[in-house]
This record gives C-alpha cells, structure tokens and sequence, in this order.
C-alpha cells in the first residue's frame, strides 16, 4: 500500500509543477503568477477542492502522446471567498501556453456544470494561447460547449473573467459572455484576430497592447469593466466585486450590518452650481449618499458620461447609474447607453436594486452618434430600465430634459419612487433653446432682440425649469432638500425590500441589440 500512496504522491507532486520548474520560471520573470498560485491566492486559505488533477489529453497525433502533463493545462475545482462557494478555473500557460484541448474544455464545463447546479458564481482565470492546434476541429468543439454553458450560466449565476494573460482569437467569445471582464495591465490582451493578421489583411502596423490591452479595452471599446495592476490587485478586485453580488438569481446580496444614526448629510447642499451651465462631479453626490467608501466604480474608463457601479447603502447592496456633467454634460450617447444598459440588466438578473441620479441634458447629437446608432443604442437603455423589476429609485439633481428624462428611469417607465431637488429643471428642453422656439417671431420683431430672447429665457425657466410641475402632475413622487436625500433614499429601499413584479408571460422580449 506505501508504494500505492507513493505513486500517488508523485503524480499530484508532477501535476502541481504543471509545465515544469523552468516554464514557472518563464511565468514569474514575465511578473506573472502561476495558475495553481492565482487559485490559492484568490480562495480562502485551505477551501479549495481540486478537481481532474490527473486528466491528460488524448491526442496522438503529431507526437503528442510522448508529451502528456497532468491537469492538461488547466487548474479546476472550487472552494470559498470570504465563506461563500465558488468554482473557479485558472488556464496554466506553462502547459502548451494553456492552449485550449477537448479534455481541458471538459474540465472547465464539469465546474460549470456544477456551479450550475449548486447556484453559486464561476471564476474564470485566462491565460491561453488559444486553440489548440494539434487537435483541431475537436478544440474548436471545446470552445463551443464552454459558450453553450456560458449562455445557460447567464442571469443564473454570476460570472466573472479575469484576463491574466493572452486571450486571442474563438477563447474571447467565452469571457465577453460573462458578467464581468478584468483585465491586468501590460500582461494580458484580448483580441479576434492579432497584430500580424491585421497587418496582412488590412496594412496596419498595431502592437499587441494598441490592438488589444487593458487600457484599449477599458477606454476604446468598453470590453473590459475594470483593469488591474497586477495579477495581485486583479484577484483582490474580484474578491471585492464577489462581495456586492448574491450567489445566484434566487438570492439577495448579503444585507451588512448596519445602525441607523444621523443620516443629514449637509455636504450634499453645496455640490450643484447656481450655474445651470457649470459642471459639479457626480462622485460627489455618490459620496455623500452611499455608506462610507463602498462604491466600486464598474466601466470607470469607458463613456464617462455615465457612471455606474455598485455601492452599499444602510448596508444593503444598490447598483449606481449616474449622469457625470463632468464629461460632455452628462449626456446620453451611443457608448454610455450600452453601459448603462448592460448594467441595468445584470443588476436586475440579480436582485440587486437601482439607484438612477439624473442631470442629462438629452442626447449627444451629431452624424457620428446617429450613423453609429444612437437611436437603437439609447432604446436599449430605456429597454433595460423598463424591464427591469427590481426595486428602482430616482433622484434627479440637476437637469432632466427632453426624451433622456424619460429613459433615466422615470416615473412614466416603472420607476418605484422619483425624488428631486430643488435645483431640478424637468423640461422638454432647456430655457435658451425653449425660447428660441416658442418666441422666435416676437424675438425677432423687437427692438432689442437680445434682451427679448433674455426676457422670455427667464420667462421660460421660472415655468418650466424647476420640479414644480412634474410633482403636481405625480411625475414626481416628492421634492426633497438634498441634505435629507441619504435618509430618503433609506427609507424607500427599505419599504422596496418586499417588491414583486411578475413580468408578462413570454419567452423573452426582442430588445433593440
């Protein structure tokens, strides 16, 4: 029997040095840490349970049978993140540089399958040179029973990718169907088609980090949601996300315990200019409505325009969207729709309930927004919000203006509760360009066409450009003073807790993609 548990010990010793001491060397000089490293850095200590440790690929061809390595080039199995069960797999470069073959696309939809089952979040750790090649149309087959599983997996369980490593060509559908993207800077790229391919088909000279890194994709394309510095910082963000998000759509996010003090927040009084013009930071308002330091920014690079994140508040888990007048005046355009869009729906797939603050003053107009789509884009926002069932609350701060006042999750779309401050101008328009419409004829006989334009801009605005009227009419549920919106805003999620919905019965609706 010693001999037994001798062999034994040596074949999991061998699995656990994956592609051998000088590929782990190969791994660290690049600053990045091994697969079976990420795993026991990410879970609990002592949570996690392997799980094929012994698979090996079963490819003959090409004198791959005298090349066999234990897990086959990934580490599956799960374990726990502060007490909560996860499954979690990490592709091992150091083995084929973690190209994907049939037994290491099954291992990867075994723990999906079972997280599937159980309803709890998967982890995706990638770090692969793609398909791989030996095996052919088999690993092609791999790839698409990961996808298959990603889709059923989607608004069941969380899923989350990290990008720690190249991620190239039929391997980047899989995490762009998960929740959440994070990618590492300056070590990992995504990318369908790569640099040499590129040059060949259309002439262009790009490097893998323009074409592809965490900063491409965090600011040009939004495919990234976050980027970290390091392997380190990017496993830590996880473990933070993992935190604001239940274990699966059956499920609320954790309530935090929370004791309910002086809610007053008078710093939130100074935050809005006089000027309807001047530009005031969004954070700052999240600031002082949020429990202290729990925001985590979601997309913070991509469309500033728009913020969205998640926060606590009174220790319950709330998903942000917010207009930033910081950049472009908060509008809406093509970009900040589908982020905003897209995080509406996770947060309602998963219980967790919106908090929308308004100043928009409309659409970015221009050829580029509406030959991009602006209009389908801007839909899938008033889609989302529409749909969704969760609790949502409005505060509007500042301007709300034509149609992006109703897609900001108005009343008049399903919205629970509408708050406004008095410094809040709900209007088709603003006061200027209101005037130039309505009084273009009496403008332009007067004397002083000037000081006409100025009287009916002033005429215009004490009608219009206050919360007045949308409350009379119950557009507007309650005006309140901005000190006193934390303490509201409390309130409301609280009496929402208990909210159901029960949505028309259908297969699903077509929205507007």
């Amino acid at each position: 029997m010693d001999s037994k548990i001798k062999t034994l010990q040596d074949k999991i010793a061998e699995a656990h040095l994956g592609g051998g001491i000088k590929r782990i060397e190969k791994q660290h000089e690049k600053k990045k840490l091994t697969a079976r490293e990420r795993v026991l850095y990410l879970l609990d200590e002592g949570s996690f349970e392997e799980m094929g440790i012994l698979v090996t690929h079963r490819t003959k061809d090409f004198g791959m049978d005298k090349e066999l390595y234990y897990g086959d080039g990934v580490v599956t199995g799960y374990g726990t993140i502060n007490g909560r069960l996860v499954y979690v797999y990490a592709q091992d470069f150091t083995v084929f540089g973690g190209a994907l073959s049939e037994t290491h696309a099954e291992k990867i939809c075994k723990v999906m399958d079972l997280a599937m089952k159980v309803g709890a979040p998967v982890i995706g750790l990638n770090d692969s040179g793609g398909a791989r090649i030996q095996e052919g149309v088999r690993s092609l087959g791999g790839y698409a029973d990961i996808f298959y599983r990603n889709v059923q997996a989607s608004g069941v369980i969380p899923q989350i990718s990290a990008i720690m490593g190249p991620c190239a060509g039929g391997a980047v559908y899989s995490p762009a169907m998960t929740d959440f993207i994070i990618m590492v800077e300056e070590t990992s790229y995504m990318f369908v088609t790569g640099p040499n391919v590129v040059k060949t088909v259309t002439n262009e000279e790009v490097t893998s980090e323009e074409l592809g890194g965490a900063s491409t994709h965090a600011v040009k394309s939004g495919v990234a949601h976050k980027t970290s510095a390091n392997d380190a910082a990017c496993l830590d963000d996880i473990k933070k996300l993992l935190d604001y998000l239940p274990q699966n759509n059956t499920q609320l996010p954790e309530l935090k315990p929370y004791v309910l003090g002086d809610e007053i927040r008078e710093e939130l009084c100074g935050i809005v200019p006089d000027n309807p013009n001047k530009p005031y930071d969004m954070h700052e308002v999240i600031k002082g409505i949020i429990d202290s330091d729990t925001f985590y920014e979601i997309h913070k690079d991509y469309a500033e325009n728009i913020i969205t994140g998640f926060a606590r508040l009174g220790g319950r888990s709330v998903g942000i969207i917010a207009n930033q007048p910081m950049f472009l005046a908060g509008v809406l355009g093509v970009k900040s729709s589908r982020k905003a869009a897209r995080f509406t729906r996770f947060c309602d797939a998963f219980n967790i309930p919106l908090l929308v603050l308004v100043d928009v003053p409309g659409f970015l107009p221009g050829t580029d927004q509406e030959w991009n789509g602006i209009i389908m884009h801007g839909a899938k926002l008033l889609y989302a919000l529409s749909e969704a069932t969760v609790p949502r609350v409005t505060v509007i701060t500042r301007k709300a203006y034509g149609g992006a006042y109703d897609v900001m999750n108005s009343k008049h779309i399903g919205a629970d509760f509408n708050f406004a401050w008095p410094s809040a101008e709900i209007a088709v328009m603003g006061a200027k360009g209101a005037s130039e419409i309505i009084f273009r004829r009496e403008i332009a006989e007067a004397d002083d066409p000037v000081a006409k334009l100025k009287e009916k801009e002033t005429e215009y605005a004490e009608k219009f450009a206050n919360p007045y009227r949308a409350a009379r009419r119950g557009f507007i549920d309650e005006v309140i003073l901005p000190q006193d919106t934390r303490r509201k805003l409390l309130k409301a999620f609280a009496m929402l807790e208990k909210k159901h919905v029960e949505p028309p019965k259908r297969k699903h609706g077509n929205i507007p993609l």
